[in-house]
């Protein structure tokens, strides 16, 4: 076979295109890798929690809190002002004992930690708490879990309210 037969064309290696389509597919997963690792690194997803073994040990005092919410029949319904700032809370209950000044409400995001709030609420003259939120919440921003507690985290309200709506109701157990 002479040298001419083997050669097919005349042109370097970097103007054919078989090597470079060759090399597009290990190029783009060398870029996507890098991608992948800058937003790891950038971004924190919050969902693992450094005390996961003492949070697991305290569902069982959750639990009792709900018990304890529910033996003295209480039951609250939350409405949000138009301004998505304002709120008002009110309880229902049907023991004598008079309802502690000032509760906590908690507004947890399901997935990210630093859009969680907790608004301290006062009982106003009329028999509803009322507080406001740091930051309005936007529309059509997902589902948000409330807790509803007592300064002395004796009992518990929870229920979950859907950002598209302005009202939500809570209860001592959660609704499956």
């Amino acid at each position: 076979m002479s040298e001419a037969s083997l050669r097919t064309s005349g042109k370097p290696w970097f103007r054919e295109p078989w090597p470079w389509i060759l090399m597009a597919g290990p190029a783009m997963v060398i870029v996507a890798g890098a991608i992948t690792v800058s937003l790891a690194i950038k971004s924190d997803d919050g969902l693992v929690a450094d005390d996961y073994y003492k949070r697991g040990l305290a569902v069982n005092q959750d639990i009792g809190r709900d018990r304890k919410a529910a033996e003295l029949g209480l039951k609250a319904s939350v409405a949000f002002g138009d301004d998505r700032q304002t709120l008002k809370v009110q309880v229902e209950h049907n023991s004598s004992a008079p309802l502690p000044p000032s509760v906590n409400l908690a507004l947890v995001h399901p997935t990210r930690r630093g859009q969680d709030q907790v608004v301290p609420l006062s009982l106003d003259g009329k028999g509803t708490y009322v507080g406001m939120l740091k930051e309005p919440i936007v529309q059509a921003s997902g589902k948000r879990h409330l807790a509803l507690e007592d300064p002395e985290a004796s009992w518990r309200l929870v229920g979950e309210w859907d950002t598209d709506t302005l009202a939500a109701n809570l209860q001592s157990e959660p609704q499956k």
